[in-house]
């Protein structure tokens, strides 16, 4: 079964967000420079979410 991946534009909106955490200009919705990659990385998603692109929606985890 193939998964989803993301598209043209959802890779390049990533790349962008990540290319400004390495720069040091990345800010998160309040303000301050965000300085975890994992943050990095789920500013990346949204935006691109936002823009329109195809991306995975967060896998859950299952309680038990």
């Amino acid at each position: 079964m193939p998964t989803k991946s993301s598209g043209g534009k959802g890779k390049r909106k990533i790349a962008k967000v990540m290319r400004e955490k390495k720069h040091g200009t990345l800010k998160s919705g309040s303000g301050h420079k965000v300085k975890s990659r994992k943050q990095a990385v789920a500013i990346a998603l949204s935006e691109a979410r936002k823009s329109g692109a195809k991306i995975p929606k967060k896998k859950s985890t299952k309680k038990k």
